[in-house]
C-alpha cells in the first residue's frame, strides 16, 4: 500500500546496518587507541550509509526489484563472492 503510494520503505537490513557499522566504528577506535568526536562519527556513518544506499539502488535498478530484495541481493552476492575468493566451493 505505502510503495504504491510513492512512499521509500527502507529494508530492515538496511535499517539495522547502521547500529552495525557504529558497533564496527567503535571497534576499530578501540584498535587504534583513539576515539572520534560525535561529528566524525556521525559523518563517517552518513558516507557509509549513503553508498549503501546508492548500491542498493543500483542492484535494484539492475534487477528490477524493490529495496528488500535489492540489498538482500546485494548482501548474497558479496558472501558468495567472498566465499569465492577465499577458494571454498558452494
Amino acid at each position: 500500500i505505502l510503495s504504491k503510494k510513492g512512499v521509500i520503505i527502507l529494508p530492515d537490513i538496511y535499517a539495522n546496518a547502521g547500529g552495525v557499522t557504529v558497533s564496527y566504528f567503535e571497534w576499530v577506535q578501540n584498535i587504534q587507541g583513539f576515539m572520534w568526536d560525535e561529528d566524525k562519527v556521525n559523518k563517517e556513518l552518513k558516507r557509509y550509509m549513503t553508498q549503501a544506499f546508492h548500491n542498493i539502488k543500483t542492484m535494484c535498478q539492475t534487477h528490477h526489484c524493490n529495496l528488500r530484495m535489492g540489498a538482500f541481493t546485494l548482501g548474497v552476492n558479496r558472501v558468495a563472492r567472498a566465499t569465492l575468493l577465499r577458494g571454498w566451493e558452494a
